[in-house]
């Protein structure tokens, strides 16, 4: 069994990626990684040249400015580098997503039982630091707690949307994927930085999405507020970081005021927010699936009984 990790990344060391431990959290688990770099970034690319694992095969890539709607220049970058990738699995990590070495027997067993069966991608689950090392979000509707991260290549998966997620090209449309679930865990640092760099990644993170007017609102109300403002349904982590982020938590230099004591007792909260993730998630979910298939149904009807 053949796998291919990749990976994107622009500005990644300029805006407090953990882009090194990243790329080192796949290379016990894959046989290559391709990695796109942006045209630009010579900061990233020094370092990953730097690291000598001959397993990382990086490329540049120019990434267009101009594609500032919903997030889409990321699914294209990393469709770049998923095209380069060779043999029966693609395992993606974004810059800020870190694997952890207990899990890797999980996802080598996962892969293996399921690479003869009818699933497409495997979907793993989520820790979301934020604010520090020490705080995670426990909000499943607001903060996603699970994505694909493996896919099964040559049978047309790609990223699409703002590389969240991946679908199925086939016959010029675009399918969801057959998913597999993983007991394997992203830990996803994105929201774990000292505050002055959080704000400059958000601001170059806005420029993916929105052109300048909607920018310029958004850095003026952003302004006015703190960088970490996301409360009420944090945790403390009580786990291990992986080995290759240990020296990073270390040396974390800065305070977080998490008001974990002034949230409602668990046994409020809890409630709470299952509560919201049923009425607001679940149950649209499933409208949307019934939906859906009905019109499947109506589609294959119409298919094999057209008019006349």
């Amino acid at each position: 069994m053949h796998i291919s990790g990749f990976s994107i990344a622009n500005n990644a060391v300029r805006l407090g990626y953990p882009i090194e431990a990243s790329l080192r959290s796949l290379l016990p688990l894959v046989d290559e990684v391709i990695l796109n770099i942006g045209e630009g970034d010579q900061e990233t690319w020094d370092l990953v040249e730097a690291m000598r694992e001959p397993k990382i095969k990086p490329f540049r890539s120019w990434w267009d400015p101009n594609l500032r709607h919903g997030g889409h220049l990321l699914a294209q970058q990393t469709n770049l580098a998923l095209e380069r990738c060779r043999g029966d699995w693609g395992m993606y990590l974004q810059a800020d997503e870190v694997l952890h070495e207990q899990d890797y027997d999980r996802i080598r067993k996962a892969m293996r039982d399921e690479l003869e069966r009818s699933s497409e991608v495997l979907c793993f689950r989520y820790r979301h630091f934020y604010g520090s090392f020490q705080t995670v979000q426990d909000h499943p509707r607001r903060w996603y707690w699970r994505a694909a991260r493996a896919v099964k290549l040559g049978i047309g998966v790609a990223s699409w949307g703002d590389a969240m997620d991946f679908c199925v090209r086939c016959h010029g449309r675009e399918w969801l994927p057959r998913q597999a679930n993983v007991r394997a865990y992203i830990y996803h640092y994105g929201w774990a930085r000292p505050p002055e760099v959080m704000r400059a990644k958000q601001e170059a993170w806005q420029r993916l999405y929105h052109n300048d007017a909607v920018i310029e609102q958004l850095q003026e109300r952003q302004s006015r507020q703190q960088i970490y403002s996301d409360l009420g349904n944090l945790r403390f982590f009580r786990g291990t970081h992986p080995s290759v982020m240990r020296e990073i938590v270390a040396r974390q230099n800065w305070t977080f005021d998490h008001g974990i004591g002034r949230q409602p007792p668990e046994w409020i909260r809890r409630p709470r927010v299952w509560a919201d993730l049923y009425w607001h998630h679940l149950l649209p979910a499933a409208a949307h699936m019934r939906e859906r298939w009905r019109r499947v149904r109506l589609e294959r009807k119409t298919r094999n009984h057209p008019a006349g």
